[in-house]
């Protein structure tokens, strides 16, 4: 079985992703667990120096994720055009004009779903990025070919 569709990048997504890949990190966790903290102080000792520390801990990494996105939208000249990805037996093919790159299952790190996408990790830090939008019809079987190719512990996607 093969499964090909067309990506279209967009801030919107990329901004998707860098959230979930923030947020579901120790360093993201931590931030959010800080700046709530010092919410609760804030309101329970009526000192406004922690409430601004609170909404501004939990305020920046939004922000500075947002502002990311849209800035790699306009410096990365691969986000211009769609990319194509086919889902082989053998793995994941991007291709983009003449390039073409190819991607095991064995190699692939995990495999996560946010509400827009679905993420499948090439690295820690790498990924394809699978808008759900960009997959119409074919998301249960890019969900059922990522499934059946990597182990169960691997994949987190919710559909």
């Amino acid at each position: 079985m093969e499964v090909e569709f067309d990506v279209q990048m967009n801030s919107s997504v990329l901004y998707d992703y860098m959230l979930h890949h923030t947020f579901s990190s120790f360093a993201g966790i931590l931030g959010s667990v800080v700046g709530a903290l010092f919410l609760v102080v804030a309101y329970m000792d009526r000192q406004v120096i922690f409430l601004i520390a609170g909404v501004v801990i939990l305020a920046y990494q939004p922000w500075s994720l947002f502002l990311k996105s849209q800035q790699q939208m306009l410096n990365n000249p691969a986000f211009k055009k769609p990319l194509h990805y086919k889902l082989t037996e053998e793995g994941i093919e991007v291709s983009q004009d003449d390039e073409v790159q190819n991607q095991k299952w064995g190699d692939m790190y995990k495999a996560v779903s946010t509400s827009n996408s679905i993420i499948v990790y090439t690295s820690r830090i790498n990924a394809c990025i699978f808008p759900k939008k960009d997959m119409g019809e074919n998301k249960y079987k890019v969900i059922e070919m990522i499934s059946t190719h990597m182990p169960a512990n691997k994949v987190k996607i919710r559909s």
